[in-house]
């Protein structure tokens, strides 16, 4: 058992703060907010994420995780430190914003009085732990005997506590140079994930940081690809779905990340490739990764086509549109709204002149923040009701199952626009819809 403080309880730091009490470690959660902090020592989660409100409860209640906002108590109660603040695109920059991780370095490295480890899982520009492992040793105490490795995290939103607990595997990076007690310490910390076979990866620091940015730009790219076929797929008659599956069987390619549709969002992938080439301009190997930036259009532009065709479905004018918007999350079991693709069409629409009813099981509350102006719908149904086209923007499952034939008697035109290529197409039209899917073409019920 290892005494362990997360400095950050937002989506990665209270779900990693949570995970490792369930391993039988004693753990203090740190964070500026003292409304959030409060919360969790209730035992309440200030996002969804399916499992984790049972986990934080139970190590709450069991006495192994507890919260505050004092860094001196966090230094004074762990040897074992996680850094887990956010790393926000800058504001009119594609650059990270170092912020908060810097922050939490000056703060905490001038307290570690003992030896001790800190272990950053933020995803940072390349460089960056280097650069914080020297600060480290010229702030703290102890001096070299306060040391910093990276450990990057590789959450998915909605499978997050399973990640946490039982991930595909995990990557240390640590100073060749001057090892220290870095390994040793986060071999003790995992001890039981690592026992129950998960691979273990011990690697520079610079690989480290690279692990994560690389694996959603590879992610981002597989993404991106089939969406731009999905453009041709349009023109030609061809279907996207079908051509996903046919080069999906190859082994090398695979079906995963294959979906075409409104493309992706959220709080990693596009800040995560944004950042990642501003990384590489610094370093003067920009031309590189300068195909991030067509990934990034292709994106981007699947949003504003969603809206073109919601157009095409009314004639030609928005303007007065009843248009139904199924979702407002980036995608299914998550309330996060961050570059969302289905907010941001809503809000197009919006902008457009059509009149837009919102309906998604857990995000309406922090949509709302963002676009106050959109009608709120208590159900779908609600949502349906008067519609001129209705657009499937986040692909949770009761939106799949919903009943197609009580759906068309609510719209006034039933005229569906499958913007995750989520629904079963023969349901829909033969309940009487006009079936829109992204890289399929229409087809009448």
């Amino acid at each position: 058992m290892e005494k362990i403080s997360v400095f950050g309880t937002g989506y990665l730091g209270a779900t990693h703060a949570a995970g490792m009490a369930e391993l039988g470690h004693e753990v203090v959660g740190v964070d500026v907010d003292e409304e959030k902090i409060e919360r969790l020592r209730q035992g309440e989660v200030p996002f969804f994420e399916p499992g984790l409100p049972e986990l934080l409860t139970k190590h709450v209640e069991s006495g192994r995780l507890r919260f505050t906002t004092d860094a001196a108590e966090a230094a004074d109660h762990a040897d074992v430190h996680f850094i887990g603040v956010g790393t926000p695109q800058k504001p009119g920059e594609n650059a990270a914003d170092m912020r908060f991780v810097d922050s939490v370095i000056e703060t905490l490295a001038p307290l570690m009085a003992r030896p001790g480890v800190i272990l950053g899982k933020s995803t940072v520009p390349v460089g960056t732990a280097q650069r914080l492992a020297k600060r480290v040793r010229e702030l703290a105490p102890v001096g070299d005997q306060a040391e910093l490795g990276w450990n990057p995290e590789f959450l998915r939103e909605g499978f997050a506590v399973e990640d946490t607990l039982r991930p595909d595997r995990l990557v240390l990076g640590v100073d060749h140079h001057n090892p220290g007690t870095v390994e040793t310490v986060a071999r003790s910390v995992y001890a039981p994930i690592i026992e129950a076979g998960t691979p273990f990866l011990v690697t520079d620091l610079a690989t480290s940081e690279l692990v994560k940015v690389s694996a959603n730009a590879f992610l981002a790219t597989k993404i991106s690809f089939i969406n731009a076929v999905a453009e041709i797929c349009e023109v030609t008659g061809a279907d996207v779905n079908q051509l996903a599956d046919a080069i999906g069987f190859d082994d090398r390619i695979g079906r995963k990340f294959l979906g075409a549709g409104i493309g992706f969002g959220g709080g990693c992938l596009p800040k995560d490739i944004r950042a990642f080439q501003a990384r590489a301009e610094e370093l003067g190997v920009g031309r590189a990764l300068g195909f991030l930036r067509e990934i990034d259009d292709v994106n981007l532009r699947r949003r504003v086509h969603v809206v073109d065709l919601a157009r095409e479905a009314v004639g030609g004018d928005l303007k007065d549109a009843k248009v139904a918007v199924l979702g407002a999350a980036f995608k299914p079991n998550s309330d996060d709204i961050r570059d969302s693709p289905a907010l941001d069409v809503a809000g197009k629409l919006h902008l457009a002149g059509a009149a837009v009813q919102v309906f998604d099981p857990q995000a309406m509350e922090n949509a709302k923040k963002v676009w106050p102006t959109l009608e709120y719908t208590s159900s779908i149904e609600d949502a349906v009701r008067g519609a001129n086209v209705v657009v499937v923007a986040t692909e949770w499952a009761q939106f799949r199952e919903a009943d197609p034939h009580v759906l068309a008697g609510l719209a006034a035109h039933p005229h569906v626009i499958d913007a995750r290529n989520c629904l079963d197409v023969e349901t829909w039209r033969a309940a009487g819809w006009t079936y829109q899917g992204l890289g399929r073409h229409a087809t009448a019920g």
